[in-house]
């Protein structure tokens, strides 16, 4: 359900239209206030921008080239994700859309709805059908919030066997192990049966009706003939795919991890001040936060989340701020012109463009181990 049109596809009434446009703009405003009030005042009190600067500055020409292939490395690893989720697919098509996409989220308000639909058009484009698509999207981002959630309980494990574990260190982890095991727990049940599939489905429809009614939104229906029709497709891509779908997405999210590790050393915060187990605890704890999308694309936020964990765990607030702020540019920055670069060859690729068919082709959606 989206902010234009009801479950049941009738338009919404004309006098809801001011008031959505009125909630994006109120959006935009407070994304805009919460990352002016981040960059403007609150990291300038924790450390000094001239040193700040003066450190990223005494990076050696060979720091700052190893940085860059690991951020072109860790842009890369995604990519892998989408050719194990949708059969067919090829790596630069999957390139293609993971950029544009990306590109989108991180500068447009509410942007992660906006790259969705331009990630069905581009694959729809290339012969993808629809409900392929969303199956493809579904589990590649039932498996990225499984490695979210399993993230921190990894750290939290690292920092017990170093005998480096505070009650508040504890207590997130124990919420992350609960969350983990209780999305696990609901992606089996959801795969076991046809019924425990369509329970599911009519139990999540009741929780949300909830919100509707608040919302003054229509009440959800068919979400246990969804979930059933989910469940369907799920198995035969999972059956197949499981073990490559799982790899690729603990790399991506890895291979995101280390350039953080890469730059805080680089710019020179030792390990002695702050050891890889306790910057994998601040990254884990960095991407939870970002479940809540207050900017596009966590900005400012996610500064903020590593700066105040990795200078609590010892490291020098002027380096930390200088490696938080290269780390972003990195990875945060450098996708949106490589996106608009990929969203603009986009029409210009005509090999391939074809008709999504009814089967065959990119679109099966029966797949087969490699």
């Amino acid at each position: 359900m989206d902010a234009e049109t009801g479950i049941d596809g009738e338009s919404p009434a004309p006098a809801r239209a001011p008031k959505s446009k009125r909630r994006r703009v109120l959006q935009a405003f407070f994304s805009l206030a919460l990352v002016v009030a981040i960059f403007v005042f609150v990291l300038p009190q924790v450390a000094d921008f001239s040193k700040v600067w003066s450190d990223i500055r005494a990076m050696t020409w060979v720091e700052l080239s190893t940085l860059v292939a690991i951020a072109v490395w860790n842009l890369a690893t995604y990519w892998f994700v989408w050719v194990a989720c949708l059969p067919g697919l090829t790596l630069g098509q999957a390139a293609v859309a993971t950029e544009a996409s990306t590109a989108v989220s991180n500068t447009v308000p509410g942007g992660s709805y906006l790259a969705v639909a331009i990630t069905y058009a581009m694959f729809h484009s290339w012969g993808f059908r629809r409900s392929v698509i969303t199956l493809a999207l579904l589990v590649s981002g039932i498996f990225n919030n499984f490695a979210k959630l399993a993230v921190p309980v990894l750290a939290l494990a690292f920092l017990a066997l170093q005998g480096n574990v505070t009650a508040g260190r504890a207590t997130a982890g124990l919420l992350g192990i609960g969350a983990l095991i209780a999305a696990v727990i609901v992606f089996v049940l959801a795969l076991r049966t046809e019924r425990s599939a369509a329970r599911i489905g009519n139990t999540s429809a009741r929780t949300a009706s909830f919100f509707t009614r608040l919302l003054r939104r229509p009440r959800p229906t068919g979400w246990d003939i969804a979930v059933i029709r989910f469940r369907e497709k799920t198995i035969d891509l999972l059956r197949a795919r499981w073990h490559v779908i799982t790899v690729t997405t603990l790399m991506s999210h890895l291979s995101l991890y280390l350039v953080l590790l890469v730059t805080l050393r680089n710019i020179g915060v030792s390990e002695a001040e702050v050891n890889w187990a306790e910057v994998l605890a601040a990254f884990a704890f960095a991407r939870l936060v970002t479940a809540i999308p207050l900017t596009p694309g966590g900005l400012g936020v996610v500064e903020l989340a590593l700066t105040t964990t990795l200078v609590a765990a010892g490291g020098d607030k002027a380096q930390v701020v200088a490696s938080v702020l290269v780390y972003r540019v990195l990875t945060y920055v450098l996708p949106i012109p490589i996106g608009v670069a990929c969203y603009a060859a986009w029409p210009r690729i005509t090999r391939w463009k074809r008709e999504p068919q009814a089967s065959g082709g990119p679109a099966v959606t029966t797949v087969s181990s490699r």
